[in-house]
């Protein structure tokens, strides 16, 4: 049984982990945090530093001890999320070996982060939310577990020119959508936070943004191309949760 884990709890008790959830948790933090390299993502960032993170750790991506493990998180994460804080996400940290990081491509890790969403997705008990469309090519399409609707974020140690995506370890973020219920393009707020984080994205990649990155219920925009994003501006030619699960019909 996994459980979720506080900054808070980590600070305190992170000795008391294996040494690789001790080394992925600080790695973690020094990005986020640093005063100097200042990470992109302003929400995630004031998550972190405001304690309203939730952490998780599983092993190996490609194992199905880590998709039970995975379930397991966003089954707890759903009933507690909005406990946490305004700026809310689950951090999941995976096991990731030497085999992986010596010579997995972002292609390949892309592989790996959509074969653990489908395979997560195939032990959901819960309907999906009558709310949210089942096809990943509407533009209102989420990810959903356990009724609740996520975006999700993968980092990967193969990343080197998207900086923002680069993780030592394999690494996927589950945001709730109601996080965003304030940031969208129908707020001033939300247009303002957009422009900062584009423009703190430029400058911490060194690269232009990827032209999938938009709105969220934009009628041209589709979530699961910003879920993973490639070193350069490709995308697969159809979404992979979608091929996966009709294989598995």
């Amino acid at each position: 049984m996994v459980l979720l884990k506080s900054k808070s709890w980590l600070d305190h008790h992170l000795t008391e982990l294996p040494a690789w959830q001790q080394d992925a948790f600080r790695k973690f933090g020094h990005m986020i945090a640093d005063e100097d390299r200042m990470y992109p993502c302003i929400p995630g960032r004031q998550g972190f530093l405001a304690d309203s993170l939730r952490f998780g750790f599983a092993d190996e991506p490609r194992s199905e001890e880590a998709i039970e493990q995975v379930a397991q998180l966003l089954h707890q994460y759903g009933e507690c999320s909005r406990d946490t804080g305004k700026y809310a996400s689950l951090v999941i940290f995976f096991e990731t070996p030497e085999e992986l990081t010596a010579s997995f491509t972002v292609e390949d890790y892309e592989q790996i982060f959509w074969s653990v969403l489908s395979r997560v997705s195939a032990k959901d008990q819960v309907p999906w939310p009558a709310h949210i469309p089942q096809d990943p090519s509407h533009h209102a399409w989420e990810f959903c577990y356990s009724g609740h609707p996520y975006f999700a974020f993968c980092g990967t140690p193969a990343h080197h020119v998207r900086r923002s995506r680069w993780t030592p370890y394999f690494l996927i973020t589950f945001q709730p959508r109601w996080v965003f219920e304030e940031i969208n393009d129908s707020t001033a707020f939300g247009r303002n936070m957009k422009k900062q984080i584009r423009q703190k994205l430029v400058e911490y990649d060194g690269v232009p943004a990827h032209p999938s990155l938009k709105w969220y219920g934009q009628s041209d925009n589709l979530e699961w191309e910003q879920y993973f994003l490639r070193d350069d501006v490709s995308v697969a030619p159809k979404c992979p949760f979608a091929s996966m699960a009709m294989k598995k019909m």
